[in-house]
């Protein structure tokens, strides 16, 4: 049964690390600042390394206009985050208290 499966992170987290062109229609993540993000998400890592936290850089996760993205599985918690405290916060509040950040969530529309 796929509930027996055993975990192997707590939390893995996937970053858009899309880079489109400046002034492509889709914009990208890349292109909307999100590499100082993802690069602050490493380095709180490699600071305070932690087991349960996974972070794997991806393409197009698919909602370009909204980036930078990530998304937090298991729970599935898509965030928008602008700045380096943002980074911070969810770092803090999420992976270390359990508490998603709410003003930073998004809920992806097709």
């Amino acid at each position: 049964m796929i509930e027996d499966l055993p975990q192997v992170f707590k939390y893995h987290v996937f970053t858009c690390f899309q880079q489109r062109p400046p002034g492509h229609p889709r914009g990208s993540c890349m292109t909307s600042g999100g590499k100082p993000l993802w690069d602050r998400l490493q380095a709180k890592l490699n600071v305070q390394p932690n087991p349960d936290i996974s972070v794997t850089a991806t393409g197009c996760l698919g909602f370009c206009r909204a980036g930078p993205l990530m998304v937090v599985y298991p729970e599935g918690v898509w965030y928008t985050p602008r700045t380096e405290a943002d980074i911070d916060e969810i770092f803090q509040s999420h992976f270390t208290e359990g508490k998603p950040v709410e003003r930073l969530i998004i809920v992806p529309q097709l």
